[in-house]
């Protein structure tokens, strides 16, 4: 036995493989409770040469000795030795003495597993042809079958020569419609040609190797169960290679129906292509066509509408008689939310009404005229007898979100057990301001109150943690990290790591002393002020855990949005008073600035109990409270390119009797100087910083606007997530807040644009929108090619669609202003491009909200001639402007 451990630790393979050569089942099971030993001592190893060479040795010998079909498949695939398995060759000889059936088992058993255990295809199908056992349709044998067929090249052979000759290939290719997410593999090896995937099966199918109609019902049935994109494109591209006849077609109307109404996109256009092509042939009934119309009409995507409208124009030029089948399908058309397509479904309507003859598919076209703008309802009493316009029926009414509450914070844990629970939750990633505010003084509490108990209660949470670890091999020594961390943290995660590990003693006293005292030895970025205040905070905290343990934070917030209420400070500084306890610097400052002072009656009443202490803090807090809060500083604006940054003057208010860590906050806010680096990595770090300050979110907002700008020029992506916590957040909403919002909303990527709509609606329902401020800045921002209007029309028409039309309308009048006067002479900019669905949207808002007046060189548009998008959109907004609806 020591002879082949030996060989095994050693790495020998073939030797240790030699060694179990010929021996019974009996004497192989004897080695493994040496082997799993070893398994064991090799995965607490550091991953270096000596384990290294190991493994392989190791996987080949376990495979050997491991005699039970289930025990061997285990140990095979064990994720611990994927990085150092045994070649397949090797492990197909050392298994090749077994019984079919033991075979068979294991080959199931391994094809059985997901495919990210890594079970290399080649072993799978070496079994497969050792056990003669059926070929397995798994996941893993799938996709390793795709991927090796696929990659696999030899001189003058292609992917076609390699399937036709594959024993399974019928099989196989079956499992392959069975199989999620395949479209990458099937993608990779080419586009088109004989190493395509697709071109390969169209082949096959069409030279009778693989059934063709088997194939092709395979292939729709796999389009109707949908997926991701990339497998709905690879299998689309397989039907149009198929090149169905028109007798194939016909018998898949209902599938292409089916489609049509729930396929993505791509998909969709397809299957109503050939519907189209059949209706246009006659071979589709109005019945099935009238089917198709309420599908495609129903769905969002302009694009399919509008073919689907024009699709129906030409069937009815062609036969009349269809018109009292299909025609009421329109009506979908009468309620989508663009005022074009509902123009164009009415002008049908107007044009074939005649041809109806059913007063009843008349009378549901009229119900459904309700539906449409008031400029196109009018339209629509003369053609359906519709009900007239009333002026009661044309009053218009703003729909807004309701504006967002904020959320009282729970007590602390009372127990350390149920705190250490949420430490866990916090440190998965689960967390808010909310709940780190929570966590944080639940350390201090606790650790006031039994700092061995909270200690304990934290060892299963942390034991994982590397700072945790105290075996001999670990080389990195958690006070040195500490020591050389006093930079700002780049995400509340390393703040907490510091907490933790300072209550669980990695942390000499000496160390949290000095990141105490310098708590911010970094290079300086544009958040430099924020994340000072907030690390000063932490690493105070962290020192006086161990030092002089505070009884509880004062300045805790009352408030999901950071908050704290005057009269909850006050009683915290009396309880503080009457157990004689040491108030920490960092957290009074923070306290101050987060006690809410909006509130004068409130403020002033608080303020009298804070004298009436008779401690210096109060003293300082009943001074603060009945102070007036100063004005936003001056501002100034600068062009960097196509970039707009803001720059901020001095408040003198937040410097003033404050630590050095916090008198940054006040200081002036530039866009020069070492602002380029910055190791702010984590986004949940901004909503930190807003409940910094949660009644002047313009201080926070100026230092925001050049990662907000990045969204919009440099495509970046989860800036703009802050957006909503912004809006929600107290102070003026000035020029910095409307800044960031515009930029948001010109954001390259959709879910950074939805959060600035979020923020547009949430401000909006505030009362606190300027929405002549955020309009200037967005025709500022398009002008100087920052916002690309076609991203800024998909977020204004995302805000439209919710029911703010007259907000979005008073925002885009004064982009538009802008906009068109860029128009006037001979030359048109680059920069209009889009400009007509701007437009668009702009008199859909005007004509739902009834908006009126004049706007700017909106009149020499509409004079231009020509029928372009551009020119009609112009002509279209200034007749909703200056026309009363008729009644």
């Amino acid at each position: 036995m020591s002879s082949l451990m030996d060989a095994v630790r050693a790495g020998r393979t073939a030797e240790a493989v030699g060694l179990l050569d010929g021996l019974t089942d009996t004497e192989r099971r004897a080695f493994v409770p040496e082997l799993k030993e070893l398994r064991k001592e090799l995965r607490k190893a550091p991953w270096e040469v000596k384990s290294r060479r190991a493994y392989p040795a190791l996987h080949a010998a376990g495979a050997a000795c491991e005699t039970g079909a289930a025990a061997a498949a285990t140990w095979i695939a064990a994720s611990d030795m994927r990085w150092g398995q045994s070649s397949p060759a090797l492990l197909i000889d050392i298994l090749g003495d077994r019984d079919t059936d033991w075979l068979a088992d294991v080959t199931h058993r391994l094809a059985g597993r997901p495919a990210s255990s890594s079970v290399p295809y080649e072993l799978m199908a070496g079994l497969v042809r050792l056990s003669g056992c059926p070929v397995p349709t798994t996941d893993a044998y799938v996709r390793g079958w795709v991927e090796h067929v696929g990659h696999l090249w030899q001189r003058g052979d292609t992917l076609l020569d390699r399937l036709r000759k594959d024993p399974h290939l019928a099989e196989l290719v079956a499992a392959v419609f069975e199989t999620e997410d395949i479209g990458s593999p099937l993608e990779w090896a080419s586009a088109e040609g004989p190493n395509s995937w697709v071109d390969a099966l169209a082949q096959l199918s069409a030279e009778g190797t693989l059934d063709r109609r088997r194939t092709v019902d395979a292939c729709v049935a796999r389009l109707l169960r949908g997926g991701t994109t990339l497998d709905n494109r690879v299998f689309l591209r397989l039907l149009k290679a198929l090149a169905l006849t028109r007798e194939e077609q016909r018998e898949r109307i209902a599938d292409w129906l089916a489609l049509a109404s729930d396929g993505v996109s791509m998909v969709a256009s397809h299957a109503q292509a050939v519907l189209g092509s059949l209706a246009l042939d006659g071979e589709l009934t109005p019945r099935r066509l009238a089917e198709l119309s309420d599908a495609v009409l129903f769905r969002s995507e302009k694009k399919l509408v509008r073919a689907q409208l024009v699709l129906l124009g030409k069937v009815l030029a062609r036969d009349a008689s269809a018109a009292a089948e299909v025609l009421p399908a329109l009506a979908q058309a009468f309620g989508h939310e663009d005022a074009e397509v509902q123009e164009r479904a009415l002008k049908l309507v107007e044009r074939h009404a005649k041809k109806i003859g059913s007063p009843d598919a008349l009378a549901e076209l009229a119900a459904a005229a309700d539906q449409l703008v008031p400029a196109l309802r009018a339209r629509a009493v003369k053609t359906l007898g519709a009900a007239p316009v009333t002026a009661a029926s044309t009053v218009y009414e703003e729909l807004l979100p309701p504006a967002p509450e904020p959320v009282r914070l729970s007590p602390t844990p009372e127990s350390a057990v149920e705190l250490a629970e949420e430490v866990g939750v916090l440190l998965a990633g689960a967390g808010d301001v909310t709940a780190f505010e929570r966590v944080l003084d639940g350390l201090v509490r606790h650790a006031h109150r039994d700092h061995a108990s909270l200690a304990e209660a934290l060892g299963p949470v942390v034991a994982r943690r590397w700072w945790e670890r105290t075996d001999a091999e670990s080389t990195r020594r958690p006070d040195d990290y500490f020591k050389g961390s006093h930079h700002s943290f780049g995400s509340t995660e390393s703040a907490l790591e510091l907490l933790l590990a300072t209550v669980r003693g990695k942390v000499l006293t000496a160390t949290l002393h000095d990141g105490a005292r310098h708590s911010h030895r970094s290079r300086e970025c544009g958040h430099s002020a924020l994340s000072r205040a907030f690390d000063a905070r932490v690493w105070e905290v962290a020192y006086r855990l161990r030092a002089e343990p505070l009884p509880f934070l004062l300045s805790t917030p009352s408030w999901s949005t950071g908050l704290l209420e005057p009269d909850e400070l006050v009683g915290r500084l009396d309880t503080y008073r009457q157990l004689g306890a040491r108030v920490s610097a960092a957290d009074f400052a923070q306290a101050l600035l987060r006690v809410r002072r909006g509130d004068r009656a409130a403020a002033a009443a608080a303020a009298e109990r804070a004298e009436a202490l008779g401690t210096a803090e109060g003293t300082r807090l009943a001074r603060w409270l009945m102070s007036d809060s100063p004005a936003l500083p001056l501002s100034k604006r600068r062009a960097f390119g196509p970039r707009v940054l803001l720059e901020f003057g001095e408040l003198l208010d937040v410097q003033d009797e404050f630590p050095e860590q916090f008198r940054t906050l006040g200081r002036p806010v530039t866009v020069y100087g070492d602002h380029w680096y910055c190791y702010h990595w984590s986004r949940d770090m901004q909503r930190h910083w807003l409940a910094i300050l949660p009644e002047r979110r313009e201080l926070v907002a100026a230092r925001l606007v050049r990662d907000l700008s990045a969204v919009a020029l440099d495509d970046t992506r989860g800036a703009a997530a802050v957006l909503p916590s912004l809006a929600e957040s107290d102070g003026a909403a000035g020029e910095a807040t409307h800044l960031c919002v515009a930029y948001g909303l010109g954001a390259r990527h959709p879910e950074d644009r939805l959060a600035a709509v979020d923020a547009l609606l949430v401000l909006a329902a505030r009362g606190q929108l300027d929405v002549a401020r955020l309009g200037t800045d967005l025709g500022e921002l398009v002008r100087s090619g920052a916002v690309k209007p076609s991203r800024l029309t998909e977020s204004v028409r995302t805000g439209a669609a919710t029911g703010a039309n007259a907000t979005i309308w008073g925002i885009l009048r004064h982009t538009l202003a802008a906009l068109l006067a860029d128009l006037d002479g001979e030359a048109r900019p680059a920069r209009t491009r889009g400009l007509g669905d701007l437009l668009g949207v702009a008199a859909e808002c005007a004509e739902r909200s009834g908006a009126r007046g004049e706007l700017p060189h909106l009149a020499q548009t509409a004079a231009r001639s020509g029928s372009s998008r551009l020119v009609t959109q112009a002509r279209r907004l200034r007749s909703a402007l200056v026309e009363e609806v008729a009644a």
